[in-house]
């Protein structure tokens, strides 16, 4: 032992103090309730052996209750619309705010900074906010939509099945595509611009420019912003809380807001976390995804 407070005492151990306590954190409060939900899948518990660890030992019958049932597959369904669509508008958006600000103009600056109001403020409040817009009788977008000729009757947004999803993905969109315009302004930033400059005395338009020069170039970061997108979309509860609570009849229903229902209202414990170990494989394979994408520019 007091070898040990001398090694920390002369700088030996501080490096290794440093990765043992923050990693020790971690596996507290994040890898053991990982752990212990996914041992709660393959496990019968109820309200009253919620508190106890031994409890009887199921196997994969969670699992095949799981996907028998008849909302499963819709909420699966529902689920990949809402993260395709929101990362795609996510990405889109953001790309294109991040081309717009990278022009450089007068007071670019302080308003792309402004962009950042979204990111920063709570999902609820987000969600409180779209839920005045995207009222059926006295919400803006609607509004807008009339003045402009769009649509002849007001659209509720909230309660008509056909729309209740895109609602949610709208805000969706709205909510993170500050934090993509932030990332892909960095990686553009990042390339030097005598590329361009040689393109373009060599007679390459705007178009080529950005397929032969851009997108390869930000190939990393592209990588890296649709794996942190889906990690980010996966893990979105107060939206659908705030706007939807999952319906009507299933209509906006997603699985990590299905996960929370059953465990919470309904306790079916085993069935919540069953879909959240089914989550967790997704999440694992964008996390994968992330680090592959930033892997070069770690070691450099």
């Amino acid at each position: 032992m007091k070898r040990i407070f001398s090694s920390l005492a002369d700088g030996k151990g501080f490096d290794i103090a440093l990765i043992v306590f923050p990693f020790a954190f971690l596996f507290v409060m994040a890898g053991l309730p990982l752990v212990y939900n996914v041992i709660m899948s393959f496990q019968e518990v109820d309200m009253f052996s919620l508190g106890s660890f031994a409890r009887p030992f199921v196997g994969f019958k969670n699992y095949v209750t799981l996907f028998s049932q008849p909302e499963t597959w819709p909420i699966l369904k529902n689920t990949a619309i809402f993260v395709c669509a929101s990362i795609a508008g996510q990405f889109v958006v953001g790309f294109g705010l991040a081309l717009f600000f990278w022009t450089n103009f007068p007071g670019a600056s302080w308003l792309r900074g402004l962009f950042l109001v979204s990111w920063v403020m709570p999902g609820l409040v987000v969600g409180a906010i779209w839920n005045w817009i995207l009222s059926g009788d006295f919400g803006v977008l609607n509004y807008l939509l009339n003045t402009l000729g769009i649509i002849d009757g007001n659209i509720f947004w909230r309660s008509d099945p056909a729309y209740a999803l895109w609602a949610v993905i709208i805000a969706n969109i709205w909510l993170g595509t500050s934090f993509n315009m932030i990332l892909l302004s960095v990686g553009l930033s990042a390339i030097p611009k005598d590329l361009f400059e040689a393109a373009e005395l060599d007679g390459a338009n705007a178009f080529q420019r950005f397929t032969t020069i851009t997108l390869p170039m930000m190939r990393s970061t592209i990588g890296a912003v649709i794996s942190l997108g889906l990690i980010f979309t996966l893990q979105q509860f107060d939206l659908f809380a705030a706007i939807t609570s999952g319906g009507p009849n299933n209509a906006s229903n997603v699985t990590q807001y299905w996960a929370w229902e059953l465990s919470f209202r309904q306790y079916d414990f085993a069935q919540g976390a069953t879909i959240s170990v089914v989550m967790i494989v997704f999440v694992m394979i964008a996390s994968i995804v992330y680090v592959r994408s930033t892997r070069h520019e770690v070691r450099g």
